[in-house]
């Protein structure tokens, strides 16, 4: 049962870190034309996003080259974690049987 358990919420959390993904690759799009600070969209993207990026690039020591290289890093972060929940379904699957 716990095995179950396991793999369920591993599967819970990999839908919501591929959400999440897609949001910041939507707000990295977004970001390299000019837009409407106003509209919707953009305030959602901005108020889901910014509390994981901003402290990343109070961490990144080179913030005056013109490029915001925090959407990579955090990509990059939830890519292995869903790697990481990944190892942890094939486990469960694995104990199952």
């Amino acid at each position: 049962m716990f095995v179950l358990l396991v793999k369920a919420m591993a599967e819970v959390i990999d839908f919501v870190l591929l959400g999440y993904l897609i949001i910041i690759f939507a707000r990295a799009l977004i970001s390299w034309v000019n837009p409407d600070p106003y509209n919707q969209i953009v305030i959602f993207l901005y108020r889901v996003t910014e509390p994981v990026l901003r402290p990343i690039r109070r961490i990144l020591p080179f913030r005056n080259i013109g490029v915001d290289l925090s959407p990579i890093i955090v990509g990059f972060v939830i890519i292995l974690l869903r790697i990481l929940l990944e190892w942890c379904k094939q486990w469960a699957i694995y104990n199952l049987y």
